[in-house]
């Protein structure tokens, strides 16, 4: 069952290993499209400040190490990974594409970041947005608590993301990759979330599609 989204006030974008890009070229056209059903629109999720920093109620989950606060987050290598997006449909609606996200953390996960990758029907990794005075970025990634709540372990659901709108889809866009490089376990108020676990080698400079396998 989809949950309905209110916007939040705060959307940032930044360039690899940060919060949240900037837009890509404006200059947006629908994807390629499949056979795949689309589920019926969705508000969109948008980004967020980061929580506070608080002392973690969790422990790191197998394979990773760290403090498990925001700063210091629960560090995996590797392939691992917490949560999966996916986009099934291969279109791009007036909201942007719609992405289907799986929580597979054995705890209910309340903050993420999910940085954004798009392809050509060549499968080459996109640039955008380069100008005499700016490098092109390669990938868009929007943070905060972008799923109206928790998600609990296992759940499924379908989400629109405000730093994937549709204008923010560069032209000759065919595919549309996300990794959750880093994700917040709900802390054991079930108010924010307090320990961090991270994941960088999931996000690296020039990703393939298909990503860390």
């Amino acid at each position: 069952m989809k949950r309905w989204i209110q916007s939040c006030s705060v959307l940032v974008l930044t360039i690899a290993m940060g919060g949240c890009d900037e837009q890509p070229n404006p200059h947006a056209t629908p994807a390629a499209t499949s056979a795949a059903p689309e589920p019926a629109p969705t508000p969109s999720a948008v980004a967020s400040e980061a929580p506070p920093e608080a002392k973690p109620s969790h422990a790191c989950p197998d394979g990773s190490e760290g403090e498990g606060t925001l700063k210091d987050p629960c560090v995996a290598k590797g392939k691992a990974r917490m949560m999966t997006v996916e986009w099934p449909s291969k279109k791009v609606g007036d909201k942007g594409p719609t992405f289907r996200v799986t929580n597979l953390a054995k705890l209910e996960v309340m903050w993420a970041r999910i940085d954004f990758y798009f392809y050509d029907k060549a499968g080459k990794l996109i640039e955008f947005g380069g100008d005499d005075d700016h490098p092109a970025k390669n990938h868009v990634s929007c943070s905060g608590n972008l799923f109206a709540g928790p998600m609990k372990p296992a759940e499924k659901d379908w989400f629109n993301f405000d730093c994937v709108g549709k204008k923010n889809v560069p032209e000759n866009t065919v595919h549309i990759e996300a990794e959750v490089s880093k994700v917040g376990f709900t802390a054991s108020t079930g108010k924010s979330a307090d320990t961090f676990w991270s994941n960088p080698d999931l996000i690296p400079n020039n990703r393939p599609k298909g990503g860390v396998k």
